[in-house]
């Protein structure tokens, strides 16, 4: 005989067993999502940045902020408004970097300046099989409330490290980078906005008059 206690027990131990699936979206599953799904974004940012400890002390954070777009594939614009502006532009085909306070600007060939770095993982790749070229994609484990994933450079003679981005959902919220040197930097945004519409113009950069122009 069924009684109501034991269906209710039976529904009990299903909803048990599917929690999990229903809950915890992993975060490679978050990241690709996010790549499929997010052909533009807006938002701001915070980036703390701390140098490795010396003697045993832990190095004070530095601390900037800004502005950040994109449209993918292959174009971004950071602002950065303080402590020093500074401008980052990804046109498609170069990436410039404007220094206000030098009145300089480096222009690099954005092919070869882009392959493994964090804005190929939140920016610039179409998909989650470009990024594999480039890094080693693994699920970590959640944190914070948000959903992780860790980036590892296939190539060993880079700078960096190891980047996990963390997402809340499809949302980019937290990018963690740690490069060779020790030195973490930590770039939290807010005020995210996907798939909105973005001019032309914003992806575009002509060098100010008198600034000196270093092209690599």
């Amino acid at each position: 005989m069924i009684t109501s206690v034991s269906v209710t027990r039976a529904i009990a131990i299903i909803l048990i067993a599917i929690t999990p699936v229903l809950v915890r979206a992993g975060g490679l599953e978050s990241l690709e999502n996010f790549l499929r799904m997010t052909k533009s974004g807006r938002a701001e940012f915070t980036q703390l940045v701390t140098a490795p400890p010396k003697d045993g002390v832990l190095a004070r954070a530095k601390a900037s902020g800004g502005s950040f777009e994109f449209s993918r594939p292959n174009r971004f614009r950071f602002i950065y408004r303080k402590p020093f502006e500074q401008t980052i532009v990804a046109d498609g085909q170069t990436l410039w970097l404007y220094d206000v306070d030098l009145n300089q600007v480096t222009a690099r060939r954005q092919a070869q300046a882009l392959g493994a770095t964090p804005a190929a993982l939140i920016a610039s790749a179409a998909d989650l099989r470009a990024l594999q070229n480039d890094f080693v994609l693994a699920d970590a484990p959640d944190r914070d409330g948000l959903q992780w994933v860790l980036a590892t450079p296939k190539a060993r003679d880079g700078q960096l490290q190891s980047v996990r981005v963390g997402f809340r959902g499809a949302e980019l919220a937290v990018l963690e980078m740690l490069d060779s040197f020790g030195q973490r930097s930590v770039l939290t945004f807010s005020s995210f906005q996907s798939n909105v519409a973005i001019e032309a113009a914003s992806f575009q950069f002509k060098p100010p008059a008198g600034a000196d122009v270093i092209r690599q």
